[in-house]
């Protein structure tokens, strides 16, 4: 598989429990919402730009690092994999919502998502699950992508 890059922009990194979306009008990042006591992002979450999820924002990505970023950076990184989940909206509607997964190229760390500890990524699942809980949605997860046909979802607008 030939490795591609693509080019991550940073919206909240690690260890923050404060959300930041970058608005394409103001050109700012803007805080959008404050996670309860005790809960953070466990990575950079980040989105690709030029591309379009199905609710019209840039697709969304963590970043599995052990850089410390800050918001507004871009990183090169390698697509490792997705976590694919159904979220049940609080309507009663049933959204695929893909969760990619990416590591910078400078990385030592990890190389592709299989070799990234079960561990981890039940705890990753149990962060999106908690996220999308505070807005009444039901995060389910639905099995993983390896990297080609995650890169494949991918799109370009």
């Amino acid at each position: 598989m030939i490795i591609k890059e693509l080019h991550v922009v940073i919206e909240t990194p690690k260890g923050s429990s404060e959300k930041y979306d970058f608005d394409p009008v103001s050109r700012f990042f803007v805080m959008s919402q404050s996670l309860p006591a005790g809960m953070m992002f466990p990575f950079d979450m980040g989105f690709i730009p030029g591309t379009r999820a199905e609710d019209g924002n840039p697709l969304d990505v963590m970043v599995l690092s052990e850089f410390k970023t800050f918001t507004g950076c871009m990183i090169k990184c390698r697509l490792i994999g997705a976590i694919k989940a159904i979220v049940h909206e609080p309507d009663g509607m049933q959204v695929r919502w893909d969760r990619y997964i990416a590591v910078p190229f400078l990385s030592r760390v990890y190389k592709e998502l299989d070799v990234v500890p079960d561990k981890l990524v039940r705890e990753l699942e149990g962060f999106f699950a908690a996220y999308h809980g505070l807005e009444g949605r039901l995060f389910k997860p639905a099995g993983y992508l390896d990297a080609a046909p995650a890169y494949e979802q991918i799109k370009f607008v």
